[in-house]
């Protein structure tokens, strides 16, 4: 569970690290960085959702890490095929 705390109020989200592990730990470690401290909501979409994580309140794009790739795989767990070919 991570606690957001905004200039409107606090929210709290939940990672599925089982379902999604290389995202979870991706988010994680920006959490532990500091990352989203003094970061802006950019985008409000009023009743559907809102976007943030890379925007300063002037609008400058604060600079992230490398994107993860599309089905990486913890170092130590090797990669699932599902008999189709295609990796899980």
């Amino acid at each position: 569970m991570v606690r957001f705390e905004t200039s409107l109020g606090s929210f709290t989200i939940e990672l599925d690290a089982a379902k999604a592990p290389v995202t979870a730990q991706n988010f994680l470690a920006y959490v532990d960085d500091g990352f989203f401290d003094g970061l802006i909501f950019h985008r409000v979409i009023p009743g559907f959702m809102v976007q943030g994580g890379g925007m300063l309140p002037d609008m400058s794009q604060k600079s992230g890490k490398a994107p993860i790739a599309r089905g990486q795989q913890r170092p130590e767990e090797p990669a699932r095929h599902r008999g189709d070919g295609a990796h899980q």
